[in-house]
């Protein structure tokens, strides 16, 4: 019975806290394998250390998230634009409609810049004041093969150790009493 290298980390509740199978502290950490087969509690300092496990990237989902963000990005500039092409679009008309003297129509404009300026500068403010989103951890890891072949052996033993208690307690175990004489 063969274990894959492959294990998932999941949280547990902080009243879950158990020992961590490196150092002993309590943690809320599992690695567990897909099918739930071996599980294990450890710490999420040694999940980035690289001579414990190393992280199994899907690079592929890694690629479509980055062109779905890409694509948020271009709706975002198209948007903007549009919007600032209105906004040009209404003051123009604004200017052909009122005829009045030159210095007018300048004020106008130059007052029209300034609020435009002031908006954008408004928007940048609150584009700069959200906080970029924090890099998501990896969820699967592998571990490096000592310690890979450390969970393989204790899974064998306990194994070992089922069996010889299921024999034990079996009376057809131990051998008979001669029934004949020698």
């Amino acid at each position: 019975m063969s274990i894959p290298n492959i294990w998932n980390h999941r949280k547990v509740a902080d009243t879950s806290a158990k020992a961590c199978e490196i150092c002993y502290k309590p943690s809320t950490s599992v690695l567990v394998t897909p099918e739930n087969k071996d599980f294990f509690y450890v710490c999420p300092s040694h999940l980035k250390d690289k001579g414990f496990c190393s992280p199994i990237i899907d690079h592929e989902a890694v690629a479509a998230k980055k062109k779905k963000e890409m694509e948020e990005e271009i709706e975002r500039v198209k948007k903007e634009y549009e919007e600032k092409q209105r906004k040009k679009q209404q003051k123009d008309k604004k200017g052909e409609e009122t005829e009045n003297p030159k210095d007018k129509e300048e004020k106008d404009s130059k007052d029209a810049e300034k609020k435009d300026e002031s908006k954008s500068n408004d928007k940048d403010k609150v584009e700069v004041k959200t906080p970029p989103k924090p890099e998501e951890e990896p969820r699967v890891f592998a571990l490096q093969r000592t310690f890979y072949q450390q969970r393989l052996d204790r899974k064998r033993q306990a194994e070992m150790a089922k069996r010889n208690r299921e024999r034990l307690s079996n009376p057809n175990f131990f051998p008979s009493v001669p029934k004949d004489l020698p």
